[in-house]
């Protein structure tokens, strides 16, 4: 079956570092964009990062443009989030989540991991 692990999460200062990790199985993973998302108490769930198949493109919400980088291990059928100077605004769960390349839609996740920033 289809599987996304994330993990990597935790309780961070302002201005530290987490690296998440989304280790994927049960899919041709080279066949897939992948994409990181957050949702924070309150607030909607928001597109963080993605990054394609092919690796040719890479796509990040302003707010975290500069700060996080999204790449991928085939050998590992992982995906990572690096993420650098945090801020408590980032503080949400972050999730992994799968599309097709030829798809619209991402249609597997995963259960998401915590990020805590603190001030």
């Amino acid at each position: 079956e289809v599987q996304l692990v994330e993990s990597g999460g935790g309780l961070v200062q302002a201005g530290g570092s987490l690296r998440l990790s989304c280790v994927t199985s049960g899919f041709p993973f080279d066949d897939y964009s992948i994409a990181w998302f957050r949702q924070a108490p309150g607030k909607e769930r928001e597109a963080v990062s993605c990054i394609s198949a092919s690796r040719r493109s890479a796509e990040y919400v302003d707010s975290v443009k500069g700060r996080f980088t999204i790449s991928r291990d085939s050998s590992k059928n992982t995906a990572y989030l690096q993420m650098n100077d945090l801020k408590p605004e980032d503080t949400a769960v972050y999730y992994c989540a799968t599309k097709r390349s030829s798809g619209s839609n991402f249609g597997n996740w995963g259960q998401g991991t915590q990020v805590t920033v603190s001030s």
